[in-house]
């Protein structure tokens, strides 16, 4: 059952408003001023947010600046209700980014039908999107962005990336997204004695090149096919069009770019204080992590001892003699290169 917080200082509109969601199936918390509405927010986790914009001690516009500052509830779609119907009014609350706006007195029609497609939007963007061009499509069926989808699906923005071979460099100016439809990709920064660090790894379903598009700024690092990959080539244009048409893609990317933030701090602190069995744990953890999400059984990792030693952060000799290391003690096993972990809850204890 969803969850609705209902942030509303007349008692009558609140508990009449209250019983039609109710009578709806959906789970009410109700708040008398923006004070409360904040803390029952932070406390419960609403799957949404309906509030008042005048109220006493926080009003509305103050609820929704408290709620987008917290990373717990900052992406809970809101809708506001106001007796004011200015135009302007209207858009200042979105503007603020709220999802929808409601004038007192509304029908209940129009609120069931706000409420419904608000969730289900969320409920989409919420999905994680599959490999395959079916990951773009969820995403642009979502902001009924039909012509690039059926630019895409024609295969006119769709390109196939030889293994090594450069998909944008260090330092260019961007002018298109890039979606991974199958393969395995790579950036990385090299520094003045041609020594390459490792900025992320990419697999079908994710996106890179996206963060220099919403910087307005050049490629801090360089992509490069790990093997043989198929990418879908989203134009400028058409990517700014689809944020700045829906917060709610927009608000998507920003959650890919803060994880993305996260990974990094932590392999740089990894990099800097961990041993060097740690290290080479959590490199081989973090590739199967990437490229393992289905938890397949028998998964083995496919990448070279070069690129390994470049995640893991050590030279390429001493990685390899970890890894022997590992074999020897069962955690892995080799077979044509490739990487089986045999125990997994010993390794993750020996990378914790």
């Amino acid at each position: 059952m969803k969850k609705i917080l209902l942030i509303e200082d007349n008692t009558d509109i609140r508990e009449n408003t209250a019983e039609l969601l109710e009578l709806a199936s959906y789970k009410v918390i109700e708040a008398e001023n923006g004070r409360v509405g904040v803390e029952k927010a932070l406390e419960n986790k609403p799957d949404l947010i309906i509030c008042d914009i005048m109220m006493p001690e926080l009003d509305g516009y103050g609820v929704l600046h408290a709620v987008q500052q917290n990373e717990s509830v900052r992406n809970t779609p809101f809708i506001f209700l106001s007796a004011k119907a200015e135009r302007t009014d209207m858009r200042k609350g979105m503007q603020l980014g709220a999802d929808d706006y409601l004038t007192k007195p509304f029908d209940a029609t129009d609120l069931l039908n706000a409420v419904a497609s608000r969730l289900q939007k969320m409920e989409k963007l919420k999905e994680e999107m599959g490999p395959g061009i079916n990951g773009l499509r969820n995403l642009m069926e979502t902001v009924s962005a039909s012509h690039a989808l059926k630019e895409l699906t024609e295969g006119r923005y769709t390109n196939k990336y030889k293994k090594k071979q450069l998909i944008y460099l260090e330092g260019n100016h961007p002018n298109r997204l890039y979606y991974i439809v199958s393969g395995k990709v790579k950036s990385f920064k090299t520094n003045e004695d041609g020594k390459d660090f490792i900025t992320n790894l990419y697999s079908p379903g994710d996106f890179l090149g996206y963060i220099a598009l919403l910087e307005g700024s050049t490629y801090k690092d360089t992509a490069e096919a790990l093997e043989e990959s198929e990418i879908a080539v989203i134009p400028r244009e058409d990517f700014d069009q689809l944020i700045g048409m829906n917060a709610e893609v927009a608000r998507k990317f920003i959650q890919i770019l803060a994880k993305n933030l996260s990974e990094k701090e932590n392999m740089l602190l990894g990099l800097a204080y961990n041993s060097l069995r740690k290290k080479v744990a959590n490199a081989i953890l973090l590739v199967s992590r990437k490229y393992n999400s289905d938890k397949k059984n028998n998964f083995s990792i496919d990448i070279s001892r070069e690129n390994l030693s470049v995640i893991a952060g050590t030279a390429t000799e001493s990685l390899i003699r970890t890894l022997a290391d590992f074999r020897s003690e069962k955690l892995i096993e080799i077979q044509d290169g490739k990487i089986l972990i045999l125990n997994q809850t010993k390794l993750e204890t020996l990378a914790n």
